[in-house]
């Protein structure tokens, strides 16, 4: 899991990021993102229950997101606020490679 200090830790957070920031979308899920004035980056993961009903599949599939990202969080541009949506029943199936590279694809056009 990624440190507490780079996650978020109150919706207002989450909220400004959805109204301030920019969004890129893919088939399988999007990233929402901005700058902010904190000097470190912090990042969410949501995963609607359109995705599955089940609380379980649910955080399982969030847990490997942050995974992912955990393990090429130095890749991340610093003083960053990042959000992970997922809307695909495939996330939870595809391998952890793939996963990475879907992830890697966002953030490389958020840099653009």
């Amino acid at each position: 899991m990624l440190e507490k200090k780079y996650r978020f830790h109150s919706r207002g957070g989450v909220r400004y990021v959805y109204q301030k920031g920019k969004t890129i979308r893919k088939p399988k899920m999007s990233l929402v993102f901005t700058d902010n004035t904190r000097g470190f980056t912090r990042v969410a993961v949501v995963v609607s229950k359109k995705v599955d009903k089940s609380a379980v599949g649910r955080n399982k599939i969030r847990r490997r997101v942050y995974e992912a990202i955990r393990l090429n969080f130095d890749d991340l541009p610093k003083k960053r606020d990042y959000i992970f949506v997922i809307y695909n029943k495939n996330m939870a199936k595809i391998s952890f490679q793939e996963l990475e590279k879907e992830l890697g694809e966002l953030v490389s056009e958020s840099m653009v």
